[in-house]
């Protein structure tokens, strides 16, 4: 009897079956072609971009005294207003109670950032709308005047009608 395995003949290579992917093979000197071109693509990119940062430093160093101190004045101004901002911000928080990150609005027009403003909105007016527990006081309920402070006081004060 012969076996009846089947093993296929040399140098022919199995087909793949339905939804296996067969890996794409590709000569050795198209191999070495590939990496020789994207070694002068890198090799490039890294000289332009040493190119780039030298054009930098050359249009920095040729730029005037006065338009560097123009920039930082204008670094200046955006901070001082920005600071002006805040204080306000931050005195308009004080004296209402609302917090000041609420009165600075949303960080950006961005849907995540107005989203998140929205909760902090919606959280806050959940605390200044819900029931509040009333403060101690503790004169409530007492009677007479505020004259008579020590306990002996105001048992003189309860019994002199009593006694005279």
């Amino acid at each position: 009897m012969s076996d009846d395995q089947s093993t296929p003949a040399e140098g022919v290579a199995e087909q793949p079956q339905e939804g296996e992917q067969q890996p794409e093979t590709f000569d050795a000197e198209y191999v070495a072609k590939i990496r020789k071109e994207a070694a002068k693509y890198r090799t490039e990119a890294k000289a332009n971009a040493e190119a780039a940062k030298r054009l930098a430093e050359l249009e920095e160093s040729q730029k005037s005294e006065q338009q560097r101190q123009a920039e930082r004045l204008a670094a200046a101004e955006q901070r001082a207003a920005e600071l002006e901002a805040k204080a306000t911000r931050a005195e308009v928080a004080s004296t209402t109670g609302v917090p000041a990150d609420i009165l600075a609005g949303p960080e950006d027009s961005s849907a995540e950032a107005i989203a998140a403003y929205a909760e902090k909105v919606i959280e806050y007016a959940g605390r200044v709308n819900s029931p509040r527990v009333p403060k101690v006081d503790p004169n409530q309920g007492r009677g007479g005047s505020a004259a008579l402070s020590s306990t002996g006081d105001q048992f003189a004060a309860a019994l002199g009608p009593l006694l005279s």
